[in-house]
């Protein structure tokens, strides 16, 4: 690597830091290139060589994402305050932007917090250490997942147990193709059914890995399907991964690379770790226009 490189690369990491140090507060280009002691003009260049995006873009994005952690985290606070906290000037374009990059309203996600794409940037100087290892292959496929955490409170789930099954098609043997479909009959259910693999503190001796289920909330007082149980569910956070759109008819393929992605991650250096034994790790259904998605749990580093 030349020094010019090297000096792109350090370059960038300043603008970057000076964003994530004044996020909520107004940014100028002229402000990015003082950091760095460069022309606007060369400031955003290098910005956006480095890492992948115009500084505008990139500030926009870690906006939204982080106004949308804000919005998952904090029940009471108004979307108006969650918009000016950001530098957003109005309730109507903080919307705007936010049903752009996540396909629907602030006040629709802050109802069922649905799996949205997240934009996690990535470090300036993790770029250098990865083309330092030769993995710029893993970097192109890694810059097509979109990750994101997300923090559950305390709820229930309703699941319906396998015998052996470790996966999707062996649960399909044991218990049949219908589960889906009773699951999504609970209409007081958080979101859509998902597809789990239990941590051993969650599997009575005879059942299997693989089940299915629909969480709902603590204070669920509805039916259970014959066959099903409720189980209660602690709070915890999940590190939600959303791979690309893909053609319905390639889904293993989709499903395959995003295992790939995931067994490389490395949460550490986000601060987390791998918390198996706190959830359940679980599975949407696979739907080619929104890609696979699938989380692990996770838990916060101890500082």
């Amino acid at each position: 690597m030349t020094m010019e490189h090297w000096e792109k690369i350090a370059a960038a990491q300043k603008m970057q830091n000076f964003i994530h140090e004044n996020l909520k507060e107004p940014i100028t280009l002229k402000m990015l290139a003082s950091t760095v002691d460069y022309s606007p003009w060369y400031a955003a260049k290098i910005f956006k060589e480095i890492l992948e995006k115009p500084p505008f873009e990139y500030i926009r994005a870690v906006r939204l994402s982080e106004a949308a952690a804000v919005i998952q985290k904090n029940d009471h606070k108004r979307i108006i305050d969650v918009a000016f906290d950001f530098v957003f000037d109005s309730h109507e374009g903080f919307t705007r932007a936010f049903t752009k990059e996540f396909g629907l309203s602030p006040r629709r996600y802050r109802e069922s917090y649905p799996p949205v794409k997240m934009f996690i940037p990535q470090r300036a100087w993790d770029y250098y250490l990865r083309k330092q290892k030769g993995e710029s292959d893993m970097t192109e496929k890694n810059n097509t997942v979109f990750i994101q955490v997300v923090e559950r409170p305390k709820r229930k789930l309703i699941l319906k147990r396998g015998i052996k099954a470790s996966h999707y098609f062996e649960y399909c043997e044991e218990v049949g193709c219908d589960i889906w479909d009773i699951l999504s009959g609970i209409k007081e259910a958080l979101y859509e059914p998902i597809g789990l693999w239990l941590p051993e503190n969650m599997r009575p001796e005879g059942t299997s890995v693989y089940a299915q289920g629909v969480e709902v909330s603590c204070d669920y007082s509805g039916s259970v399907p014959a066959g099903f149980e409720m189980i209660d569910l602690d709070p915890c956070k999940w590190m939600v991964f959303q791979g690309p759109p893909y053609d319905d008819a390639k889904f293993e393929t989709a499903i395959g690379e995003l295992w790939e992605v995931m067994k490389t991650y490395k949460p550490e250096l986000y601060g987390f770790e791998w918390a198996d034994e706190d959830a359940p790790r679980f599975q949407l259904a696979p739907m080619g226009y929104r890609g696979y998605i699938e989380g692990r749990p996770v838990r916060e580093l101890k500082k």
